[in-house]
């Protein structure tokens, strides 16, 4: 499961030797690449079983790592992945009502913050953001009237300027935001000149009661499609929809109903 952003991610392989015995090695280095680029080598200690070999590394860049073990005498490798989330990651339930919503146990904590995230992703295949979260888009365009944001709704603009040295930048107290379809526009009725670089916070103020429903029955549909494997099928019967591209047969259609196509905003429907 992902770590938090600042999370101390403790890192755990075994060291064999070629018959596929635990063995003390001679040396051992992990090396964790980073998303952007770095990479970071933390120190290495062998635990109290014998080749059993970890690390700690406190994470400090949202994204996907990589992890690359490496011993000697006897030569050994292993290569493994792991995920850290971005400081506030986008989650269309509180964890507290999503426990309540599928009976969840402690020990399930990290499992049902993943379903909640996949929860949000579906839901907003249909209605656009809904949790609040900072975008930044680049906007290749000449001279335009006018600059279409392209996830809605939107709730505030918080810059836009310019990418080329000598461009034009523009104040957001001079800008008009339709926040429903993400159309910007000079007040003075203007022309914008462009590349221009455009950051804003996209998402919904207020979440009505049939988004929060919507999300509710998802999540609990997916939750459910844990058991599915010992049991000998999909969990959920027949509450599903033919596949929706991106998502296959993750949404009941109650909940598919719920997302009105009021809600859609425009361009997604």
């Amino acid at each position: 499961m992902p770590y938090d952003l600042g999370a101390t991610a403790r890192l755990t392989a075994e060291c064999r030797d070629p018959g596929g015995t635990l063995t003390t090695a001679a040396t051992a280095v992990v090396t964790i690449g980073l998303p952007d680029g770095t990479t970071a080598t933390p120190a290495v200690t062998e635990t109290g079983t014998a080749g059993i070999y970890q690390a700690d590394y406190p994470t400090t860049v949202p994204g996907r790592h990589t992890v690359r073990w490496v011993w000697t005498d006897p030569g050994a490798a292993y290569t493994d992945i792991f995920d850290v989330r971005e400081e506030t990651p986008p989650a269309i339930l509180p964890f507290a009502e999503a426990r309540t919503q599928v009976n969840a146990s402690d020990r399930d904590h990290e499992d049902l913050r993943f379903w909640i995230g996949a929860t949000t992703r579906a839901v907003e295949y249909f209605v656009g953001p809904v949790a609040v979260r900072p975008v930044t888009e680049l906007h290749s365009v000449g001279t335009v009237r006018a600059l279409a944001l392209r996830k809605v709704p939107v709730i505030t603009l918080t810059s836009v300027t310019a990418v080329l040295s000598g461009g034009t930048s523009y104040d957001v107290a001079d800008l008009d935001l339709d926040e429903a379809t993400g159309i910007v526009r000079l007040l003075s009725g203007g022309e914008l000149q462009g590349p221009l670089r455009v950051t804003y916070v996209a998402g919904r103020r207020i979440v009505n009661e049939s988004i929060t429903a919507a999300a509710r029955i998802i999540l609990q549909h997916l939750w459910r499609t844990r058991l599915a494997q010992g049991r000998g099928g999909l969990a959920g019967g027949d509450d599903l929809t033919d596949p929706i591209p991106g998502l296959g047969y993750a949404i009941p259609n109650r909940a598919a109903q719920l997302l009105d196509p009021d809600d859609i905003p425009p361009g997604m429907a």
